[in-house]
């Protein structure tokens, strides 16, 4: 379920690409749905053993994820 819902946000990402500014609202969800995701994440699998490779592999990517996006996005405009 969860590549589904990454795989349709991706190519809205995608699109949202070819004019950052108007998009602003897009790539503010993406980043901080990832940076939630993360945290939920890494908290399942800190308290479910059996789910600590989420913390070597999906948590980092998410974050980096995030990281990008915040890097690459457009400033806020100032009034």
């Amino acid at each position: 379920m969860i590549c589904g819902v990454y795989a349709v946000l991706g190519i809205f990402l995608v699109a949202a690409a070819r004019d950052p500014s108007s998009n602003r609202s897009l790539i503010s969800f993406t980043i901080w749905s990832s940076l939630v995701h993360a945290g939920i994440m890494a908290a399942q699998a800190i308290y479910d053993g059996h789910e600590l490779g989420h913390l070597t592999g999906d948590v980092p990517a998410l974050i980096l994820v995030a990281a990008v996006l915040w890097f690459l996005s457009p400033a806020q405009p100032t009034l």
